[in-house]
């Protein structure tokens, strides 16, 4: 048995979808933890492409276990939409799929909270997607959330729906000026939803339970990426949900004893959709052929993604909080043919409040922690190792002996650099372009055949 988690790195779009999907081969499991339909995962199968926004990516496997644990928030229609939309493309999906009765529900109100609170910040907006995730966290927090469980019980649904609505009914018209939500059609079109999605909803706790006693290799599945994480990431321009591996614990109820790996997906390079503070943005002509070489459009929004340089600071700030075990490095052949590569190796800081630990006010420092103050890592200038490019083409290298010289010596140095071994890494978008250094499913089973026999 091993269990691995599966975590972005950076700020989301690392290329999760692919691995997970690849690695679902060596796994009986797979379970997603966190977020909610603003999430989008992309798979290329052959020349078919799916984009997976709240169902775990090895749905699009036969005979494997599918898991929305309790730490997701769902959309009910945008779910059914999700299921619909697989099968029309010959994907089964029915008993393989399991949604946890304590998972919270995305109303419309939230939705419409959610753009208008964001419309109102003006210049200081985050940059949320709009599809209700925050404020369908903000009423789990507040102990008024309605879960998947309260859709199966009508009386109960519409007494939580009615207080809801209420209150959100009253923002809606005396802060924003907007409509009411009527009680009525919510309350309708939302037991259509329940009567579709009850043979789905179940206790996932004790299941996933079942299953790692019963031996069985379980994927844990996160959205989004650390820098993103509610906690650790570049707050307040992150996401309402614990994207770090963290979040397994708390998003599906399993205990951290069972979890024997966990592997940090990780871009060649760095990108980040919204706002908030980015040190290796690059705004020119290298940022643009990045951006246009990657295809770095939101799979959800379809946003443009602002993109940089590779930024080892926040990385080693991924890797303390998530203990990665290994690294898989993606789209790499994105990088084909530059002269010269910059990474991030450190920040320069200049500190103008007296606030930070390693300068005098008014003097420059060099930071290689990542700061904690949105502010300051937004004050801060990369420190770059300059790195030879390489001419050739890595699309669709499948050995790392197949890649040349030079681009070897940048995954060396990362690396090294990070003190992390890479175990995959991905050279094309399709599923067989990928070079599997060390599968991180074999890994982590022989670890924890070794400490089963060898116990401390």
């Amino acid at each position: 048995m091993a269990n691995i988690v599966v975590v972005g790195a950076q700020w989301g779009d690392e290329g999760k979808g692919k691995i997970v999907d690849l690695l679902t081969q060596s796994a009986h499991v797979v379970a997603r933890y966190q977020g909610g339909h603003n999430a989008g995962h992309t798979v290329q199968i052959k020349n078919r492409q799916f984009i997976l926004h709240l169902i775990p990516s090895g749905i699009l496997h036969r005979g494997k276990t599918c898991i929305i644990g309790n730490g997701v928030v769902i959309d009910p229609g945008a779910l059914i939409e999700e299921i619909q939309g697989l099968r029309k493309r010959g994907i089964f999906v029915g008993k393989n799929l399991h949604i946890s009765g304590r998972a919270h529900v995305i109303m419309p109100y939230h939705n419409v909270l959610d753009g208008m609170h964001e419309q109102s910040k003006g210049t200081k907006k985050i940059g949320t997607t709009g599809r209700g995730i925050g404020p369908a966290y903000v009423d789990k927090m507040c102990r008024s959330g309605i879960r998947m469980a309260d859709l199966l019980d009508s009386r109960g649904f519409r007494e939580k729906l009615k207080a809801n609505l209420a209150d959100a009914n009253y923002l809606l018209e005396h802060k924003y000026g907007a409509g009411k939500i009527s009680l009525t059609r919510v309350y309708r079109q939302y037991m259509n939803y329940a009567e579709y999605l009850a043979p789905f909803i179940t206790d996932t706790v004790v299941l996933t339970g079942r299953l790692i006693e019963r031996g069985k290799n379980i994927l844990f599945e996160g959205a989004q990426g650390t820098l993103l994480d509610i906690d650790h990431g570049t707050y307040p321009y992150v996401t309402s949900s614990s994207a770090s591996a963290g979040g397994v614990c708390t998003g599906l109820g399993v205990s951290p004893r069972s979890i024997d790996g966990v592997l940090g997906i990780v871009k060649a390079y760095t990108t980040r959709v919204g706002e908030g503070p980015f040190p290796t943005e690059l705004q020119d002509e290298t940022g643009e052929m990045l951006r246009l070489t990657g295809g770095e459009y939101g799979a959800t929004t379809g946003r443009a993604r602002r993109c940089g340089w590779l930024d080892l600071v926040s990385l080693r700030h991924s890797i303390r909080i998530n203990g990665f075990t290994g690294l898989a490095l993606t789209k790499l052949d994105v990088l084909d043919g530059l002269d010269k590569i910059k990474v991030c190796v450190a920040y320069e800081y200049t500190d103008q409040t007296g606030s930070c630990s390693c300068s005098r006010k008014g003097k420059a420092c060099t930071l290689k922690d990542f700061p904690q103050q949105c502010d300051v890592l937004a004050a801060c200038r990369p420190v770059y190792r300059e790195l030879d490019g390489w001419a050739e083409s890595t699309k669709g290298a499948r050995k790392l002996k197949d890649l040349p010289k030079k681009t070897r010596s940048y995954i060396d140095f990362i690396s090294e650099s990070l003190n992390v071994s890479i175990d995959m890494i991905s050279t094309g978008q399709k599923r067989d372009e990928i070079i599997m250094i060390s599968n991180p499913m074999v890994r982590a089973s022989r670890n924890r055949s070794f400490h089963s026999r060898n116990p401390a």
